[in-house]
């Protein structure tokens, strides 16, 4: 399963921001069966990326 162009976008500029940041990138994971992408940065933030390109903190 390949993201979506909008999901590509979102997942570089959420990386990008990680790393100005200087914060570690632990986990990245698409979900096949909801085709969302997560992240974890860090122990602490998660980030899940909708197929629309839509970033959310949950």
């Amino acid at each position: 399963m390949n993201p979506t162009p909008e999901q590509l976008k979102a997942f570089y500029a959420t990386c990008v921001r990680a790393s100005n940041m200087f914060q570690s990138i632990n986990v990245v994971r698409m979900d096949e069966r909801t085709k969302r992408i997560y992240i974890l940065i860090e122990d602490t933030i998660q980030i899940e990326i909708y197929p629309n390109g839509e970033v959310r903190f949950p």
